[in-house]
């Protein structure tokens, strides 16, 4: 069955690459949009079709609502894919496709926003019955009335930005004397960076982990969860590295998160892929917010499942039923994924693009690469880091710890600095390795301070595996050559 005639993804890189290989499974043609500094990326030739929509600063293509409506009608687009990043969750932008006759593929505009204010999906849950941290019931307006509930509450507590993401604006807090300054530095940047002031105050945990659970929901009234993942391994509360099923999971607490979290989608009248986000600590579990789109590391769930939960998206969008019931959805094996990002470890995660000069992907049993990227690829300095998606899969954890260390060996990325060396240093640590991890792992762990070590094996080593690749001129032939096929396939 074809459920579109043809998708325009408003994404780029791998995401786009990952919408793509679904859409051509199904037999869905696909629209790529790209910036000037995207021109000759490998997501744009891999498209049946491809449109520039401005310059590389994201706010001028990527974030260009207008003009990427104005594309996917000229191309004829029934519906468009966000991808995660930029538009993914954005209300505005999914209502408008709605008044525009073009299909959003994922939540509703009035679940994106109910579910992008912290403060106001908290309330929800809270109301629903799921644990939420004890803190402030709204946004903050008197500084000395936030100050009493944060002793109330005890310290450490942690100020957040209610439309904020990605550790944006937080501002954790040890002691009475830092909370008035806190909660001014927080309201500053969070205006600064959403264009929203309003923070509020939570319990801050002191070891948790995070644990969260893939949901999916049609709009014929059913609901599935596809389990969990452990993503507690993170810079700057992002994360780095994530792993499904989670390590420390129990049957009792699985049933009791896992219905959890379809009490919130419920509660959000959820409709498509979303994730719910729990901190645990100590047996007990805490809404931290709902992510109303595909997650980076939706990988590993398909790994652990079997399935294709960009497929699901696009039949659920279409208006038809999920094509699984949860009687049929179980567990098989552990999966691992680590985000390959063009950054320096050493140097507090700073991107560093620039040129790959020499490549070469990993692959065997139980090995999954989502990439855009390819010898002689010149990553550009306007957006995210993360260049690639390394996984591996394996009957049991072990086993998955195993290939992935053997896929990190075989991986050769020269010509920039990346997380591979750091990757390489976790999947040998004996906390790591136990599964005892929290979301202080590298500060805990001090990592930094044999990864010198590993960045210089690493260094030698991918040179040694890469030496038939020398020649830059060739590599840049190879890499020229593998878009020339794909152009000529599509004739």
């Amino acid at each position: 069955m074809k459920y579109f005639d043809k998708i325009l993804i408003a994404n780029r890189g791998e995401i786009a690459i990952r919408v793509m290989r679904a859409c051509r499974e199904l037999g869905i043609d696909t629209v790529a949009i790209y910036s000037e500094a995207d021109k000759n990326s490998l997501f744009v030739h891999y498209a049946d079709e491809a449109f520039p929509v401005g310059p590389a600063p994201p706010s001028k293509s990527y974030l260009n609502m207008e003009r990427i409506i104005a594309v996917a009608k000229t191309a004829g687009a029934e519906a468009i894919h966000p991808g995660y990043g930029f538009l993914a969750e954005n209300a505005a932008f999914s209502g408008l496709c709605e008044e525009e006759g073009i299909t959003f593929i994922g939540p509703k505009k009035k679940t994106i926003a109910a579910m992008g204010s912290k403060i106001r999906s908290k309330q929800t849950m809270k109301d629903a019955g799921v644990p939420v941290l004890p803190g402030t019931d709204g946004g903050i307006d008197d500084i000395s009335k936030a100050a009493k509930i944060a002793d109330e509450i005890g310290y450490p507590v942690i100020v957040k930005a209610s439309a904020g993401g990605g550790g944006i604006g937080m501002q954790i807090v040890h002691d009475p004397s830092e909370i008035e300054q806190a909660i001014e530095g927080a309201m500053r940047i969070a205006e600064s960076a959403f264009g929203d002031r309003t923070v509020f105050i939570e319990k801050y945990l002191q070891k948790p982990r995070h644990v969260e659970v893939q949901v999916f929901c049609d709009e014929h009234n059913n609901g599935v969860h596809m389990f969990e993942r452990e993503c507690s391994i993170q810079r700057r509360h992002q994360k780095l590295i994530e792993e499904a099923p989670c390590p420390v999971m129990t049957p009792e607490l699985r049933e009791r998160m896992t219905d959890s979290a379809l009490k919130v989608a419920d509660a959000a009248d959820y409709v498509n892929a979303g994730t719910v986000e729990f901190l645990y600590d100590n047996g007990n579990y805490y809404f931290m917010e709902m992510n109303t789109r595909l997650q980076v590391e939706h990988t590993i769930t398909e790994l652990i499942t079997g399935i294709d939960l960009v497929r699901q998206q696009i039949v659920v969008a279409a208006g038809d039923p999920l094509e699984y019931a949860q009687e049929d959805i179980t567990i098989r094996g552990h999966a691992i994924e680590c985000r390959i990002n063009a950054e320096d470890p050493l140097n507090n995660f700073a991107a560093d693009p620039g040129k790959i000069v020499r490549y070469r992907s990993p692959g065997g049993p139980g090995i999954r690469l989502d990439s855009g990227i390819h010898a002689g690829y010149t990553i550009p300095p306007h957006y995210d880091s993360m260049i690639a998606k390394l996984c591996a899969w394996g009957m049991n954890r072990d086993l998955a710890i195993a290939r992935m260390r053997r896929a990190i060996y075989e991986y050769v990325i020269l010509g920039v600095k990346t997380t591979l060396p750091l990757h390489h240093a976790i999947m040998h640590n004996p906390e790591f390795i136990s599964g005892n991890t929290s979301t202080h792992f590298l500060q805990e762990e001090h990592i930094s301070k044999t990864l010198k070590r590993y960045i210089q094996e690493d260094e030698t080593r991918m040179t040694q595996l890469a030496t038939p690749l020398r020649n830059d001129r060739k590599i840049a032939a190879i890499s020229a050559g593998l878009i020339a096929v794909i152009e000529k396939n599509k004739q």
